[in-house]
């Protein structure tokens, strides 16, 4: 039996399952955490600690068809001043709970499109957020780049203003499958761009890339990765394109009889895949590859690699909080997530008060098998010992748990005293493994392909 007719017996080809960059994943938030939970998990931050913070900027000059991503277009600078005022106004609300001496171990601005803020936009948000919450010493402040929304007076300001990791949006350089997603940017559009970040010292580059698309080929996948390739990224990306319109309308635009099958997304991952291994790029989790001298690819070799909503990072910090609408925070105690509308959000906070709207409390048995499953995406293996030391579980039921997943996953699972290991062949089916972890009602609309 091939390894192709082994993955697709285990359901490879069929099963709908989270990415898992949070346990429980954001569809099993509910109405617990209010804005007033909110509040004290922020004052309860440890003084002098480092916290990540995340900044949502949900405005695109266009908006792409193959984005999910929650965003709203504007041809006009007028709401994208008035939002970076609100975003000011939940920084004064924040100073207000925050303890004494925190700092920042990672700052990073998403979206939507950051760069569509003007220079001087740009200054007053980074000015705002350094008053607050200092960058700590090693810190990374890292944004999300359109190379089609970008020139040289707004990366001098973000150079200037101390940013040290950029990242940039390619998704496929063929101009055919571009035109279908409705996302047309040149490789030399890219390339400048590139050029112009590393010509303001910002040595740190992330790149992301799409397979899944439609349209896309062997021969596609190849000529756009050793593009890529081309650009010497520190840090990449590989996602599979999820195609969920009933969620993002705009992806209806997308024909769904261009789109490859799953088995063929398993065919351009696998190209795209060979490809960073041979220009010496480490594999990094489920879909990120690194640079040796990344800090990503270090995480990996010491057992330090985490997932967030970010996808794969090296940050160690206990909190993440997120500003803007529809930004989700975590907290040891749990996630809590901003109003999604920027309207709802606005107006929360114009009221003086923090937009949370829902959220989720951990559990002691939510932190159990967070963990397990945070392991598995990370490592492709859980430590016994690292979940006997954390957690009040007996031997014999984690021994227990370890034989009902093998059982479900014949050949592909290593299970010894030490824990469990996932065997190479095994990997393209590890969000599978991780559902068997998962103990929260999966039929909920939102997960994506297993590849």
């Amino acid at each position: 039996m091939t390894q192709e007719s082994q993955l697709a017996q285990l359901g490879l080809f069929d099963a709908k399952v989270p990415r898992y960059t949070s346990y429980p994943t954001a569809p099993h938030f509910n109405n617990d955490v209010s804005a007033d939970r909110f509040a004290s998990w922020i004052g309860s931050i440890t003084p002098g600690s480092e916290i990540s913070l995340y900044v949502h900027v949900p405005f695109c000059r266009r908006l792409c068809w193959f984005c999910a991503c929650r965003t709203q277009g504007t041809q006009s600078a007028s709401p994208v001043r008035a939002y970076v005022e609100v975003l000011k106004q939940e920084l004064s609300l924040l100073a207000q709970h925050l303890p004494e001496g925190v700092t920042l171990s990672r700052l990073h601005w998403g979206g939507g499109t950051p760069t569509l803020l003007t220079p001087d936009l740009m200054t007053e948000l980074v000015e705002a957020i350094f008053a607050v919450v200092p960058l700590a010493k090693g810190g990374e402040f890292s944004v999300e780049i359109d190379p089609n929304e970008i020139d040289a007076a707004r990366l001098d300001a973000l150079a200037t203003a101390g940013m040290t990791r950029a990242s940039i949006g390619v998704q496929d350089f063929d101009p055919d499958i571009q035109e279908t997603i409705g996302r047309i940017q040149s490789f030399d559009l890219t390339h400048d761009a590139v050029e112009m970040i590393r010509a303001r010292g910002i040595a740190s580059l992330n790149a992301d890339i799409l397979f899944g698309l439609p349209h896309q080929s062997v021969m596609s996948m190849t000529e756009s990765v050793q593009k890529l390739l081309s650009l010497s990224p520190d840090r990449v990306a590989l996602y599979g394109y999820a195609h969920v319109p009933w969620m993002a309308r705009r992806q209806n635009m997308i024909p769904t009889d261009s789109l490859p099958t799953p088995q063929d997304r398993l065919k351009l991952f696998e190209t795209a895949r060979r490809l960073f291994l041979w220009d010496g790029y480490r594999e990094i989790g489920i879909d990120h590859f690194a640079a040796p001298h990344d800090g990503l690819a270090m995480a990996e070799r010491t057992g330090n690699l985490r997932r967030n909503f970010q996808g794969y990072t090296d940050d160690r910090a206990d909190v993440l909080v997120g500003l803007g609408a529809s930004s989700i925070s975590r907290f040891p105690q749990g996630y809590a997530q901003n109003a999604p509308s920027t309207s709802a959000y606005t107006k929360a906070v114009r009221d003086g008060q923090f937009a949370t709207t829902r959220g989720h409390m951990f559990s002691a048995t939510d932190r159990l098998r967070g963990r397990l499953i945070e392991a598995l995406m990370c490592d492709f293996a859980i430590s016994s010992d690292d979940i006997l030391s954390r957690f009040a579980i007996p031997q014999a039921e984690l021994s227990a748990m370890y034989r009902d997943v093998a059982a479900a996953f014949p050949d592909m699972l290593d299970v010894s005293a030490d824990g469990l290991r996932v065997r190479s062949e095994g990997k393209p089916l590890t969000r599978m493994i991780a559902r068997h972890f998962d103990a929260y009602d999966l039929s909920k609309a939102g997960h994506s392909s297993a590849i």
